[in-house]
């Protein structure tokens, strides 16, 4: 069983291939046959020890994996071998092979192929968590999502889709654009060369309701400022790799609120809400409400080239990889 290894926090292309036995599930778990591992900026993050949290090394990157169940632990009831499943691993899911909890195992609608699966639970779960837990956005709203042509911006727009918001995606390039239009978005803004803040305010009729941002830096406080009064600031992350410093007089003044959104921390301390949250998830995707686009693939062995490139902002959605 080949698995991508980070031995130390050190650059991405010192991560290493290892061989090593199949495996073998303790009773609560099951073996999943990955057939493709969800690539997120975050395990860039962790290799490099540039995470809040630094897990012991070695340790193999990737949380999110989809493929088929190889092995069942002696107490697990509902799961069979053969069954397509999604797992969310926190760690371990660049490899051949893992042992998942059966708790966070969930069946794949026949609508997904793994590839699809495997690139969509980070990032259409934080969108949901984010527009449905951390704020109540209601249909007919608008929302800016910001870092669009990423796999998390593309994710929010199709939700916002589903949930009838009114969408404008800003992104840096003519591609990612065209993959927000794709996705959904009803305006689009190059805040390479736009005035973020007046475009959008203007395509609004005088302000959004919603930001979704997970991009930070620069960009950040001129999508404060495209809030209407009572608009909710989402901070999902900062892929621009700058923390921004939001003038707290904006926020104020309009009444705005800005609002932290960390699903994995949630969902890490809230299981069975997050198992709900999911189901959720699945049923929309079963139903054709939500239509997670087909993500670029890159063989097992290339997980550091595959990081790197989603670390320069050089990829349109999502990445997995296949072993």
């Amino acid at each position: 069983m080949r698995r991508i290894v980070c031995f130390d926090f050190a650059p991405l292309d010192q991560l290493a291939v290892e061989d090593g036995p199949d495996l073998l599930p303790a009773p609560h778990q099951v073996v999943v046959a990955v057939r493709a591992a969800g690539v997120n900026y975050v395990d860039a993050l962790f290799v490099q020890g540039r995470y809040q949290i630094r897990p012991p090394v070695p340790f193999s990157p990737g949380s999110e994996v989809a493929g088929e169940v190889t092995a069942v632990g002696d107490e697990v009831d509902g799961i069979a071998v053969g069954d397509r499943v999604l797992a969310s691993v926190g760690l371990g899911g660049y490899a051949e092979q893992v042992a998942a909890p059966a708790t966070s195992v969930i069946p794949l609608p026949s609508a997904l192929s793994f590839t699809q699966a495997a690139a969509m639970l980070q990032s259409y779960s934080t969108a949901l968590f984010a527009l449905t837990r951390r704020t109540a956005a209601v249909a007919g709203e608008w929302l800016l999502v910001l870092g669009a042509g990423g796999g998390v911006g593309l994710a929010a727009l199709d939700v916002a889709r589903a949930m009838e918001l009114r969408t404008i995606a800003a992104a840096s390039t003519g591609a990612k654009l065209d993959a927000a239009r794709a996705a959904g978005a009803e305006h689009t803004i190059d805040y390479e060369t736009d005035d973020l803040k007046a475009r959008a305010r203007e395509l609004s009729d005088d302000g959004v309701d919603i930001v979704f941002d997970p991009v930070g830096g620069t960009h950040a406080e001129q999508a404060l400022r495209a809030l209407t009064v009572g608009g909710r600031h989402l901070v999902i992350g900062f892929a621009s790799g700058e923390i921004p410093r939001l003038p707290a007089n904006q926020v104020l003044l309009n009444n705005r609120t800005v609002v932290g959104v960390d699903w994995g921390a949630w969902a890490m301390h809230n299981p069975e809400e997050n198992h709900a949250l999911t189901r959720e998830l699945m049923t929309a995707v079963e139903a054709g409400s939500l239509l997670p686009p087909e993500p670029s693939t890159y063989p097992l062995e290339k997980a550091a080239e595959a990081l790197a490139d989603l670390e320069g902002r050089r990829v349109t959605g999502k990445i997995v990889l296949v072993p």
